[in-house]
This record gives C-alpha cells, sequence and structure tokens, in this order.
C-alpha cells in the first residue's frame, strides 16, 4: 500500500441544493488529506509549521467521475507523485465506500506544492525538509525512492 487513507462521512454541509457535493469540498479534502497525514507521519514538522514554514498550494485539480451525496463514506487516498528539491507533487483518489466493502471510484486529483519560508510577503522557496522526505519515503511511486535531488 503505498497511499495515505483519510476517511470522510458527507454531511448535508457538504452538499448544495441539489443534494450532490459541491466541487470545493473535494479539494478541501485534499488539504485535510494532507494535514492528517503531517499530523500522523511528521508530526516534529508541525513546529516548523507554526513559525516560518510553509507547503504553498501552487497548482490543483479535481476530476469527477460519479456523483456523491449525504451520508456516503468516502476514502482520499493521497499517493507520493513527484518529489523534487522544493517542490512535491500528490495524487488523490475519491473512493465511494460501499456497506458491502465495496468501493468505486468518483474522483481523481492533484496538488503540486512548494516548501517556502518567511512570514508576510517576504517568503523564499526552501528544499523539502528531511523530516518530510523521510516520511514520504513508503508513499514513492512503486519502485521509486524519493530523492529530493531534482531542481524544481
Amino acid at each position: 500500500m503505498n497511499y495515505f487513507e483519510y476517511r470522510h462521512i458527507v454531511g448535508f454541509e457538504d452538499t448544495n441544493l441539489v443534494g450532490n457535493v459541491y466541487y470545493t469540498h473535494y479539494l478541501r479534502w485534499q488539504g485535510r488529506c494532507r494535514e492528517m497525514f503531517l499530523r500522523r507521519h511528521a508530526p516534529e514538522l508541525l513546529a516548523e509549521l507554526r513559525e516560518d514554514l510553509r507547503l504553498f498550494t501552487l497548482n490543483v485539480d479535481c476530476q469527477f467521475y460519479a456523483e456523491i451525496t449525504a451520508f456516503d463514506e468516502i476514502c482520499v487516498r493521497m499517493r507520493l507523485i513527484d518529489l523534487a528539491q522544493t517542490q512535491l507533487e500528490f495524487g488523490f483518489d475519491y473512493l465511494r465506500l460501499d456497506s458491502g466493502g465495496g468501493e468505486t471510484l468518483v474522483a481523481r486529483g492533484r496538488q503540486r506544492v512548494a516548501c517556502v519560508r518567511g512570514a508576510g510577503g517576504g517568503t523564499a522557496p526552501v528544499r523539502v525538509p528531511g523530516a518530510l522526505t523521510r516520511a514520504l519515503a513508503p508513499f514513492a511511486p512503486s519502485g521509486a525512492e524519493p530523492s529530493g535531488g531534482r531542481a524544481s
């Protein structure tokens, strides 16, 4: 298993007037999945994030394949796609979990993130912290080890 999993039960607050999930919630769940990954696998990074380290989202997208509605249980699976010197790219699969143990792919997304340091308007790119690189190693693409060596 080379993905991190975040589970969510869709509530009415996640839906629009028609009763299906509004697209911005898929993007919010990407962020939540990333946060829960950091909390569980890189807790030592949290202090740096409280100070001046920022994981700045450069690009995000999501493709939708099926609708989900209130009380659906979903699973967001995050995997590492790319690890460069100062940037990361994650992939996200959104699965609806069926009561019988099955799952249906309902959406797929990506997110490109840059590591920067600085407060206010003065930020500068920095290398992906070693703690994050180590935490991501088990989630690297099959047969690949994240090296952080490529320039970005």
